[in-house]
């Protein structure tokens, strides 16, 4: 499996060449970037677009995917901030959620990139046929905007009730879209119904994955072996997937702290198991 990285453990920094630098040394053969504008400016084009542009140009290190912005400010929703939600009832609230979502897949004009993942509704989020149908609106109209970048998008299950496994499927069955497909969230699978039931469901949707762990009681992003997911099970279960996804871990980082040394040991631990 492609051993990838999301810029989420750099989340509180500002993403630069030097800590993109620091993940291919520690084995990463792939990046994910996470959009959130305190670390990576997406809608800066002339600048930080450009400069993290270049680096992909100069290293060939391919841009796996883009996790979609869940805030549209600097200060992730700390200054009040709305969360970017397409499942809102509210139409005011999809439109502005979908025009900042637009400005992180144009991305995709500077550094091509496969993946698009895309939350539906917040976490905890309780399940509205109307938001449902909300959302499904939403994913029609992104998809129409990413075809031509290039760009898939990729639904991720997260712990609240739109979200579950079964309820991704049917969301994917009524669009009628066969490029809709499913970033696979082993942390958020565990806290819900569990990885093995999880991956039954989503398994022949399954194109990219996010590799964290837990103890169950939140969702706190730890490095696989920290929590109490079965390591060796879920290995052993990825390896199925019919359109073998990376392995992509989403990696809650400390501020300031190199993870050089977890990443390539985790990478190692992950593909003995």
């Amino acid at each position: 499996m492609l051993k990838a990285v999301s810029t989420y453990i750099y989340v509180r920094e500002r993403l630069h060449p030097g800590l993109l630098d620091e993940l291919v040394r520690s084995g990463a053969d792939a990046i994910e970037i996470f959009a959130a504008r305190q670390h990576f400016d997406y809608a800066n084009r002339k600048q930080h677009v450009r400069e993290i542009a270049e680096w992909f140009r100069s290293t060939g290190v391919p841009l796996n995917s883009v996790h979609a912005p869940l805030y549209s400010d600097y200060e992730w929703g700390r200054t009040g901030s709305p969360p970017v939600n397409i499942a809102s009832t509210d139409r005011a609230t999809r439109v502005d959620a979908m025009d900042e979502i637009k400005r992180a897949l144009e991305i995709a004009e500077y550094i091509p990139f496969r993946f698009l993942v895309q939350h539906i509704g917040n976490p905890g989020e309780a399940f509205d046929e109307k938001k449902f149908e909300a959302a499904m609106t939403c994913v029609e109209h992104l998809r129409a905007f990413a075809k031509p970048l290039g760009v898939r998008i990729l639904v991720e299950n997260i712990p609240n009730e739109l979200s579950t496994p079964e309820h991704l499927v049917e969301f994917i069955h009524t669009m009628h879209f066969d490029d809709i497909g499913v970033c696979f969230d082993c942390g958020h699978a565990h806290m819900m119904e569990g990885i093995p039931s999880a991956f039954a469901t989503l398994k022949n949707h399954i194109s990219s994955t996010h590799i964290h762990d837990n103890q169950k009681d939140k969702d706190s992003h730890l490095w696989p072996g920290k929590g109490s997911i079965d390591w060796k099970e879920t290995m052993e279960l990825l390896r199925t997937a019919p359109q073998t996804p990376p392995l992509l871990l989403e990696i809650e980082g400390e501020e300031k702290k190199n993870p050089g040394e977890d990443l390539t040991a985790t990478f190692r631990k992950l593909e003995e198991s």
